[in-house]
Parts: C-alpha cells; structure tokens; sequence
C-alpha cells in the first residue's frame, strides 16, 4: 500500500527534474496558480462525494496526487511532513 505512495512521489520528483512538455504533473509543478487551483477543486469535490457518499475513493485519489504535486512544487518534503507527524505522536 505505501509502496505505492512512494511509487507516486518518485514520478513526481522524476518530473520535476524532466523537460516533459505533455506532462499533467510537469506543467502542475511549474505552474503554482494551476496547482493550487487543481487543489482546491480536488478538495471541494472529495467533500461532495463525501456528502452524496458517491466516488469518495476516486476523488481522494484525487486530492492525495495533487496534494503530492502540491508539496513538491514548493520543496516540501513528504519525509518531513511525516517525520513532524511522528514528532507530535504522544
């Protein structure tokens, strides 16, 4: 299951490093009001599905990769997200 989360992260930070102009995710990273745009919308349409309790999964898929972009695109590192998780574990 998290393997899969890496596998994620992997490709986003391999994109970021590439030149792919057909890339959804490239042209995510070097756009920051698209990224927060895509965001935004992913997040206001999990909270729908929640509430007509319809395609919840698929769009938390949603929010969980453009989450990801997201925090790459301004050099926030999921380990230390994580890793500020830990820390506040009592």
């Amino acid at each position: 299951m998290l393997k899969s989360l890496e596998e994620l992260i992997k490709i986003i930070r391999d994109r970021k490093n590439s030149n792919l102009e057909k890339s959804y995710t490239n042209k995510l990273l070097k756009d920051k009001k698209l990224c927060f745009s895509k965001i935004n919308e992913e997040i206001k349409e999990l909270l729908e599905a929640i509430e007509k309790n319809d395609n919840k999964i698929h769009e938390a898929a949603d929010v969980l990769y453009h989450l990801m972009v997201l925090l790459e695109a301004n050099g926030i590192k999921i380990e230390d997200v994580m890793n500020e998780l830990k820390n506040r574990q009592k």
